[in-house]
Protein backbone atom coordinates (compact mmCIF):
# COMPACT_ATOMS: atom_id res chain seq x y z
CA UNK A 1 0.00 0.00 0.00
CA UNK A 2 2.58 2.89 1.21
CA UNK A 3 4.71 1.56 -2.22
CA UNK A 4 2.00 2.51 -3.97
CA UNK A 5 1.44 5.84 -2.85
CA UNK A 6 5.36 6.35 -3.05
CA UNK A 7 5.11 5.80 -6.66
CA UNK A 8 2.05 8.01 -6.77
CA UNK A 9 4.48 10.75 -5.61
CA UNK A 10 6.91 10.16 -7.50
CA UNK A 11 4.64 10.17 -10.54
CA UNK A 12 2.83 13.20 -9.91
CA UNK A 13 6.18 15.48 -8.88
CA UNK A 14 7.71 14.14 -11.96
CA UNK A 15 4.63 15.54 -14.10
CA UNK A 16 4.90 18.77 -12.36
CA UNK A 17 8.77 18.55 -13.02
CA UNK A 18 8.22 18.10 -16.93
CA UNK A 19 5.47 20.85 -16.82
CA UNK A 20 7.50 23.37 -15.27
CA UNK A 21 10.14 22.54 -17.30
CA UNK A 22 8.18 22.60 -20.69
CA UNK A 23 6.50 26.07 -19.36
CA UNK A 24 10.07 27.77 -18.33
CA UNK A 25 11.55 26.56 -21.76
CA UNK A 26 8.56 27.70 -24.21
CA UNK A 27 8.07 30.92 -21.99
CA UNK A 28 7.97 33.13 -25.50
CA UNK A 29 5.16 30.38 -26.85
CA UNK A 30 2.52 30.90 -24.15
CA UNK A 31 2.16 34.61 -24.19
CA UNK A 32 -1.15 34.47 -26.17
CA UNK A 33 -2.79 31.89 -23.63
CA UNK A 34 -5.53 33.25 -21.60
CA UNK A 35 -4.80 31.84 -18.51
CA UNK A 36 -4.48 34.04 -15.82
CA UNK A 37 -6.31 36.76 -17.87
CA UNK A 38 -9.69 35.18 -18.92
CA UNK A 39 -13.25 37.30 -18.52
CA UNK A 40 -14.35 36.17 -14.59
CA UNK A 41 -10.81 37.00 -13.40
CA UNK A 42 -11.21 39.94 -11.14
CA UNK A 43 -8.45 43.00 -11.41
CA UNK A 44 -8.94 46.28 -9.94
CA UNK A 45 -6.23 49.00 -9.73
CA UNK A 46 -6.16 51.73 -8.07
CA UNK A 47 -3.46 54.56 -8.02
CA UNK A 48 -0.96 52.25 -5.90
CA UNK A 49 -3.69 49.30 -4.72
CA UNK A 50 -3.36 46.33 -7.19
CA UNK A 51 -5.73 43.32 -6.28
CA UNK A 52 -6.15 40.55 -8.94
CA UNK A 53 -8.32 37.26 -8.12
CA UNK A 54 -7.99 34.87 -10.69
CA UNK A 55 -11.64 33.56 -10.15
CA UNK A 56 -12.56 31.77 -13.92
CA UNK A 57 -9.47 30.72 -14.32
CA UNK A 58 -9.13 28.90 -11.16
CA UNK A 59 -12.51 27.24 -12.19
CA UNK A 60 -10.71 26.27 -15.17
CA UNK A 61 -7.94 24.72 -13.59
CA UNK A 62 -9.81 22.97 -11.48
CA UNK A 63 -12.01 21.17 -13.57
CA UNK A 64 -9.22 20.65 -16.01
CA UNK A 65 -7.58 18.64 -12.54
CA UNK A 66 -10.66 17.09 -11.85
CA UNK A 67 -11.05 15.74 -15.10
CA UNK A 68 -7.52 14.45 -15.44
CA UNK A 69 -7.56 12.96 -11.99
CA UNK A 70 -10.98 11.39 -12.96
CA UNK A 71 -9.63 9.67 -16.01
CA UNK A 72 -6.57 8.61 -14.12
CA UNK A 73 -8.71 6.77 -11.38
CA UNK A 74 -10.83 5.02 -14.23
CA UNK A 75 -8.04 3.81 -15.75
CA UNK A 76 -6.05 2.35 -12.46
CA UNK A 77 -9.31 1.00 -11.80
CA UNK A 78 -9.90 -1.14 -15.18
CA UNK A 79 -6.02 -1.83 -14.82
CA UNK A 80 -6.83 -3.34 -11.52
CA UNK A 81 -9.98 -5.61 -12.42
CA UNK A 82 -8.21 -6.53 -14.94
CA UNK A 83 -5.13 -7.68 -12.62
CA UNK A 84 -7.56 -9.50 -10.08
CA UNK A 85 -9.44 -11.23 -13.20
CA UNK A 86 -6.35 -12.72 -14.09
CA UNK A 87 -5.33 -13.93 -10.73
CA UNK A 88 -8.76 -15.51 -10.32
CA UNK A 89 -8.32 -17.28 -13.36
CA UNK A 90 -4.81 -19.28 -12.15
Amino acid sequence: MLAEVGKTLVAIGAGILLLGGLLWLSSGTFKHFPIGRLPGDIFIQNGDFTFYFPLATSIVLSLGLSLFLWIWQWFTRQENSLNQNQHNSI
